[in-house]
């Protein structure tokens, strides 16, 4: 589910991807040389005191991968340090996935962008002839978001180890009146891509979940990233989620790692690794998983907001990056490439205190941005 705000983070990973024409030497490559671009730590340092570092070279790019440490708090049995290859819950960047594999369907000629949610999944939504799958893909379909009322007042999820099922969270968004007719405006709703979700299994005969396994992770190698299903667990080392709850007239974190993924199906659930998320994002910006035609379709952002058909699209100031962010219960995460994927950056924080946005906004403009010479 997609974050409002970015903050300090208990524990941090990052991985950076740029041309090898823009790294240290190859000799680095045993001995990495940290000063390449230094500015990077700098601004890493502003969103976690105490990160180490290291880099290394992978073919003919150079990846940098940082992390802090992970934190104990209430609730918490002692996390596994995560180092830069730890999993983390990678919230909305889930959005990218589900949409490519819906425009995948697009060009397969099994469905098209201008198909009404009633034709595939009739009496699903109110209005549901008017909302088109091009509305749900960019948030312009005016459908509730069904995640209000599930969080308690200190932003902990209040039934964490149910598990729903896509009809049930698409009935709670249903129960509030539609914010407005479809296509006229934009309006970011995590149950549209509920919805989507629902419509790659209608069209395909098999749960969302699978397409994704079939057609995206399995053919890049994306060994690292799962779909959780209904467990509640973060497999391998992790960093730990934490909420600020007040017990007693104290401020205690409390780990809110543990969850049911259920509650964010095809708008949320995936869990990644920095370097799977840029691997993801460099294949779908180099034309590895959709044609020109629906990778042009899928980054145009139309008048919604910079956000294109599963993809946001960043105003940086030496252009546009594409990616998505992703918050859910504890985890925010920020991945963006140059619209030729040579430039990347992937980045999972766990909130706590702080607000970092800016920080985090200034780390991503000195990744993708080429330094002035």
């Amino acid at each position: 589910m997609k974050p409002r705000h970015i903050h300090t983070a208990v524990a941090l990973c990052m991985s950076v991807s740029m041309p090898a024409a823009l790294a240290a030497p190859a000799a680095a490559a045993v001995e990495p040389r940290h000063n390449s671009r230094p500015g990077l730590q700098k601004l890493l340092d502003r969103i976690v005191a105490g990160g180490s570092g290291r880099r290394d070279r992978r073919g003919p790019r150079r990846e940098h991968h940082l992390a802090g440490e992970p934190q104990a708090g209430r609730g918490s049995t002692a996390p596994s340090r995560p180092g830069a290859d730890g999993r983390f819950r990678a919230g909305s960047v889930t959005k990218s996935f589900t949409a490519t594999v819906v425009l995948q369907l697009v060009g397969e000629g099994k469905l098209e962008l201008s198909d009404s949610v009633e034709q595939w999944l009739p009496g699903l939504v109110g209005q549901g002839g008017t909302i088109t799958v091009r509305n749900l893909l960019q948030h312009t379909s005016g459908i509730p978001e069904y995640a209000t009322g599930l969080f308690d007042e200190d932003g902990v999820l209040k039934d964490r180890y149910r598990t729903w099922t896509a009809r049930e969270l698409v009935e709670r968004a249903e129960e509030h009146p539609h914010e407005f007719p479809a296509g006229t405006r934009f309006g970011y709703s995590n149950t549209n891509y509920i919805v989507l979700g629902m419509l790659i299994e209608r069209v395909t005969g098999r749960p969302y979940a699978s397409e994704i396994r079939e057609r995206i992770l399995r053919p890049l190698g994306l060994g690292h990233t799962l779909l959780p299903g209904t467990s509640p667990e973060v497999p391998g080392a992790h960093p730990h989620a934490y909420v600020r709850v007040v017990e007693g007239g104290e401020v205690v974190p409390v780990d809110v790692t543990r969850f049911n993924a259920t509650v964010a199906g095809a708008a949320g659930s995936i869990i990644s690794t920095t370097a799977d998320l840029n691997r993801f994002y460099r294949a779908l910006l180099g034309g590895e998983l959709l044609g020109p035609a629906l990778l042009k379709e899928m980054k145009d952002p139309g008048g919604a907001m910079e956000y294109g058909l599963g993809l946001e699209v960043a105003s940086l100031p030496c252009g546009v990056a594409y990616g998505h962010g992703g918050g859910t219960n504890g985890y925010s995460t920020v991945a963006f490439s140059s619209p030729d994927g040579t430039r990347q950056l992937a980045l999972s924080m766990t909130p706590y205190s702080d607000d970092r946005k800016r920080a985090a906004m200034a780390l991503l403009t000195s990744a993708l941005c080429p330094p002035q010479r």
